[in-house]
């Protein structure tokens, strides 16, 4: 019974999502422009599939309070609510309620020297366009981290500020809970200030720390575990990098390349893989050109697009990383030079590139579009009651058979990337859902199949949403039945 349910739910699957607008492989094409200048901005993937631009610092200097919305389907770009905050250099989080959570940052005039550092959070609600209050941080920080982790927190982790200049006592990571509003400090850290956060297949967090004051003259690591709070020291990168990026790569190791190859000495070619099994970092092929200020974007392929970023100059070049091979291989340019800017893997698998100072965006297209995950539905077109069966029966875990607070459930769907250690995240209710088990469903190729606990603290219903994020990317969302 539940098998051939799965082979019916698999032949009904309709196509995933609209295909994008023709457009040569491997190339940069442009697209609307944003409504004002942005550098040091962000650029939030939202459950619709709309991108939301928001704050960032523009020609003038000053910092911006102004966001807007790129939809893809219309390429253009039109103005959505203030921040309360005008800030640049923030985070923004993607929260499993569909909210975006806006931390941190700078906020700062056209004398550099009057820079102020916000400590308050603010809620973006995409279905009023409005932004909210949501609570303090405990310390002001400038350029954070913020990872979501798999039990809905947000870790924030950077360089501190107080009225006496940049400083950051050992305890200078703090968590946000969506089901509280508030902030509260998690355990002390190793070191101050963070370059890079990277999420894990096992849950922890690597952080990383360029330029450090004291020797071994190496970016400095360490990891993070949420079921304890604790940090601990894992091996240092091989070289120094300032403000790199990293990637998780499909394999489950990081990819940290590029930054600052000491303190304004310009951008630096190294790139380094670390292993999470070994707790090491070692070399692998060099960017073909040094970059800072650059932007990283892991592609449903597995390989990793480099855009723009400076070595001396803005540029306007472009390379893949293959993470089989090792190696960065050039692809075509940009249309425009750029620095601080984003790039956003959409959910028809383009790369949307935004501004570094000007209003101009432009559109990237890999070489296979692979569009996002896909949950499946009983009616087939990926609305409404999902193909998500209770663990130990054929049944739907619908409102005739509801599911229950700590039950199992497998959820079918298709898009995860085949042999892909990256765990997606799903949420049920808006909050959530422990991971037991993903990967390729026996027998049925092209089907995926995500097994699941359901979490505590939902509301019962007929119809409660469930929706997965993968590569950074948010699936059609589905309902289940639940008392």
């Amino acid at each position: 019974m539940k098998t051939n349910l799965v082979f019916l739910l698999f032949v009904l699957a309709p196509g995933q999502t609209p295909k994008a607008a023709a457009q040569s492989p491997s190339t940069f094409t442009a697209t609307g422009n944003m409504t004002t200048p942005r550098y040091f901005h962000t650029a939030t993937l939202l459950a619709d599939g709309r991108v939301l631009i928001a704050g960032g610092q523009g020609s003038d200097f000053k910092t911006q309070s102004s966001a807007e919305l790129y939809d893809p389907r219309t390429g253009t770009f039109m103005a959505t609510g203030n921040m309360i905050t005008p800030r640049g250099r923030h985070s923004a989080t993607l929260l499993p309620d569909g909210r975006v959570l806006i931390a941190g940052g700078v906020r700062a005039n056209a004398n550099p020297g009057a820079s102020a550092y916000p400590t308050d959070a603010e809620l973006y609600d995409p279905g009023t366009g409005t932004f909210s209050a949501a609570g303090e941080m405990s310390t002001a920080r400038g350029q954070p981290t913020a990872t979501l982790l798999n039990n809905g927190k947000v870790l924030f982790a950077a360089w501190c500020y107080t009225s006496s200049g940049f400083r950051c006592f050992p305890d200078d990571a703090e968590l946000y809970d969506p089901g509280t509003g508030t902030f509260a400090a998690t355990g002390n850290r190793n070191w101050v200030g963070a370059d890079t956060a990277t999420l894990l297949p096992n849950g922890k967090v690597l952080i990383t720390t360029g330029n450090p004051p004291a020797v071994p003259y190496l970016s400095w690591a360490e990891l993070y575990d949420p079921s304890t709070g604790a940090f601990t020291a894992t091996g240092n990168a091989t070289t120094n990098h300032s403000g790199p990026t990293a990637v998780l790569l499909m394999n489950g190791k990081v990819l940290l390349a590029g930054g600052d190859i000491g303190d304004g000495d310009g951008g630096s070619i190294i790139a380094e893989l670390y292993d999470p099994t070994t707790g090491a970092f070692s070399r692998t092929g060099n960017l073909t050109t040094g970059r800072e200020q650059h932007t990283a974007t892991l592609l449903p392929d597995g390989s990793v697009l480099f855009s723009g970023g400076h070595l001396f100059n803005l540029a306007t070049s472009a390379e893949v990383y293959d993470p089989i091979k090792g190696a960065f291989t050039r692809t075509a340019s940009m249309i425009y030079g750029r620095e601080l800017h984003t790039a956003t893997l959409l959910n028809d698998g383009r790369v949307l590139i935004t501004g570094g100072s000007s209003t101009s965006a432009e559109l990237y297209t890999p070489q296979v579009l692979i569009p996002a995950p896909f949950m499946l539905s009983l009616s087939g077109d990926g609305k409404g009651q999902g193909a998500t069966l209770h663990a130990n029966t054929s049944q739907a875990a619908s409102s005739d058979h509801p599911a229950v607070v700590g039950e199992a459930l497998e959820i079918y769907l298709t898009g995860l990337g085949d042999g892909s250690q990256i765990p997606p995240q799903v949420s049920i209710g808006g909050r959530m859902a422990e991971v037991l088990w993903f990967g390729n469903t026996p027998g049925y190729a092209g089907l995926n199949q995500i097994n699941v606990r359901v979490p505590a603290g939902l509301a019962p219903g007929p119809a409660v949403p469930v929706r997965l994020t993968y590569l950074n990317r948010p699936s059609n969302a589905v309902t289940i039945g639940l008392k």
